[in-house]
């Protein structure tokens, strides 16, 4: 069974730093794609990053780059997004996403529903 546990989430001022984590289990790191998503109150769920098991490559939305950056320890199962210079536009809940990709070598994309999600976790930035 799937499973994903996202933490580190919490109350930031603008300009500031956070790291998530989302511990897995339940899958091969080498055959899932790994993504993180957001969702802020009223609006749809948007991609922000996600790593390809095929290419090793990582994607990042447009609103992101140069600010957030997407890391994995394969032997711990966990993977990491390091926030840094957030915005108020940064808030919402992050989940962690995988997707079964396995044979597929190919760049990863946010464009499209994952298979298992986590929980998510609440990042909120003051202005």
């Amino acid at each position: 069974e799937v499973q994903l546990v996202e933490s580190g989430g919490g109350l930031v001022q603008a300009g500031g730093s956070l790291r998530l984590s989302c511990a897995a289990s339940g899958f091969n790191f080498d055959d899932y794609d790994i993504a993180w998503f957001r969702q802020a109150p009223g609006k749809e769920r948007e991609g922000v990053s996600c790593i390809s098991s095929g290419t090793g490559g990582i994607n990042y939305a447009d609103s992101v780059k140069g600010r957030f950056t997407f890391s994995s320890d394969n032997a711990k199962n966990t993977v990491y997004l390091q926030m840094h210079s957030l915005k108020p536009e940064d808030t919402g809940v992050y989940y962690c996403a995988v997707e079964d990709t396995s044979f597929i070598r190919a760049p990863c994309s946010t464009s499209h529903t994952y298979d298992y999600y986590g929980q998510g976790t609440q990042v909120t930035v003051s202005s």
